[in-house]
Parts: C-alpha cells; sequence; structure tokens
C-alpha cells in the first residue's frame, strides 16, 4: 500500500478499473471491468457493496460488468445520456445521467463530468451501439480531495482548464499509448493538471499497450514536471 493518509483507499483493479472506499466505508468503482479483466485479480473480482459505478464510454474494457453490478447491487450510475439509456433498456433502474461541466453527488461524493478525446461504442449482439460522447470525472471526496480519472483519452488542452478549474489532488492517467496517451502526451497533461499524484492506468493489460510507468518518470523529468508517479500494482491501494 502506498499511503496518503487522507482516510480513504484508491485501489487500481487493473486496466483502467479502479475502486475507490470512501471515509464513510463507501464504494465506489469507476469503469466496471473485473470478470474479464486479465490484469485484475482473482480476489479483487468479488465485492460485498457497490454504492456508485461512474462509465467515462462505452467500451467493453470500461462497462461490461455494468449490467451485472447494476442488478446486484443497485448502485447510482454515473454516466452519459446515451449510456444511461443503453443501461435501462438492460433492466436498470438505479442510472443517473449528466454531462460535460455538470456536477452531482452521490454517496457522499461530487462528480463533475469532463471532457475526453476517444470514442465510444457498445457492442451489443453483433452490432455497435452509438454510446454517446465520452468523458472523464473530477471526484471531489468528503475531505475536499479531488481525484481525477481521464478515462481513455488523448492529450487535450482542456487538461489546463481542469486543472485550474478543479484542482486534482490525484490524477489517474492512461499511458499505455495505442489507445490512449502514451507516457510523453501523459506527461504534457500532468504538466497542465499540476497534481501532486499521478497513478498511471490502461497500460500492461495486452501487449499492445506499450507505455509504462518508468517511461513516464522520464518523460516528466524532461519537462521539469514535479508530480510524484505512484505506480500501483493491480490489487494494490494508495490509502
Amino acid at each position: 500500500m502506498k499511503k496518503l493518509d487522507r482516510g480513504f483507499a484508491l485501489t487500481w483493479l487493473g486496466h483502467n478499473t479502479f475502486k475507490l472506499t470512501t471515509k464513510s466505508g463507501k464504494v465506489v468503482l469507476l469503469d466496471p471491468w473485473v470478470e474479464g479483466n486479465p490484469a485484475c485479480p482473482k480476489a479483487h473480482k468479488t465485492f460485498d457493496r457497490i454504492d456508485v459505478m461512474t462509465i467515462s464510454h462505452g467500451h467493453g474494457d470500461h462497462m461490461s460488468d455494468a449490467v451485472t453490478f447494476g442488478k446486484k447491487f443497485s448502485p447510482t450510475v454515473v454516466c452519459n445520456y446515451e449510456i444511461h439509456v443503453y443501461l435501462k433498456g438492460k433492466g436498470l433502474s438505479g442510472t443517473s445521467p449528466m454531462n460535460k461541466g455538470g456536477s452531482q453527488e452521490a454517496a457522499g461524493v461530487r462528480f463533475t463530468m469532463t471532457n475526453a478525446a476517444h470514442s465510444s461504442g457498445i457492442e451489443d449482439g453483433g452490432q455497435m451501439i452509438y454510446g454517446g460522447e465520452p468523458c472523464g470525472f473530477v471526484l471531489t471526496l468528503e475531505d475536499g480531495t479531488r481525484i481525477y480519472h481521464a478515462g481513455d483519452t488523448a492529450v487535450i488542452s482542456d487538461m489546463a482548464l481542469i486543472g485550474e478549474l478543479y484542482a486534482p489532488d490525484i490524477a489517474l492517467l492512461p499511458i499505455g499509448d495505442l489507445y490512449t496517451m502514451s507516457p510523453r502526451e501523459a506527461a504534457v497533461a500532468a504538466r497542465m493538471l499540476k497534481s501532486r499524484l499521478i497513478v498511471p492506468a490502461h497500460y500492461g493489460t495486452f501487449p499492445a499497450l506499450t507505455g509504462t510507468p518508468e517511461m513516464l518518470v522520464e518523460e516528466l523529468k524532461k519537462l521539469g514536471v514535479k508530480s510524484e508517479v505512484v505506480a500501483l500494482k493491480p490489487g494494490e491501494a494508495l490509502t
């Protein structure tokens, strides 16, 4: 465990899925892809509770367990309107749609939806369904700690606005390359965000995702960015 001493635990479940346990004991699952996630340790594939799920976009490696968990735990599902409609059609009743620039509260956490540059189709029954636009989220915890989950994205100039508006303490950034930013672009994102801690994600799951935390550290050094890289192992928590 990496210690932060803020009363919460943020566990990386591999790929771009994170489990946040708040100081009050609420469980927030970011991008629910667990069962088919080859990077997620077996011990972390089951849950006692899920109070909130966030979905950054419609790809299966970010939301394929949303229906299963939604029916089992009845969490609030924070997502865009199009995914909300899709999940309602699958029998979920707890969706709470929003759009970029908006904020809402659930389980004592404030969720602000931010921009992302990616795609967002939902594969279902051999067809591709429109999943709305991809996004990221800034989570503001009970004590004011702010966590930015970028989702899948390229580096975008909006990150400077995210840094100015929300000043995230922790940024969860994809670094794998090919489908998202590489470490080089992620370093530029970190420079704009000015977050104290950077937690790399969306790397190492498959051979095609070649970016590494070590490469990110080197790129940050080149740019003179002082953010600390916290490279969690799947199943490890920042507490």
